[in-house]
């Protein structure tokens, strides 16, 4: 039985919280864009615990038979975006989530709890 977006969202969010990321926030953002169904945003506590998100949300993804799309950020590790369609994984560090802030930008959304 294929995945719903909802459980590939929460899949995210599970290994989010498997991996010790912090302030992990699952939001709904069907009605407020077509670029995907959901975005899930989280901090690394550094570079290689950022790194270690992606690589495992990726590589546990695949595992249920869903590739990523496009991922963004591998270079600089602040901010690592991974685009799975219908959710988006967002992993970043403290002062460039602080900095683009897309709690507050998404701020319409609705907190999946």
């Amino acid at each position: 039985m294929p995945l719903s977006p909802l459980d590939i969202a929460q899949k995210l969010r599970e290994i989010a919280e498997d991996k010790k990321a912090n302030d992990i926030k699952l939001l709904e953002i069907t009605d407020l864009t077509v670029l995907s169904d959901y975005f899930l945003l989280c901090t690394a506590n550094s570079t290689t615990h950022a790194r270690t998100l992606c690589d495992e949300m990726e590589f546990r993804l695949k595992e249920l038979g869903l590739a990523v799309h496009h991922t963004e950020g591998r270079a600089s590790n602040s901010w690592l975006l991974l685009d799975f369609g219908c959710a988006v994984a967002h992993i970043f560090l403290k002062e460039t989530r602080e900095f683009y802030n897309l709690d507050r930008l998404w701020a319409d959304a609705k907190a999946v709890p």
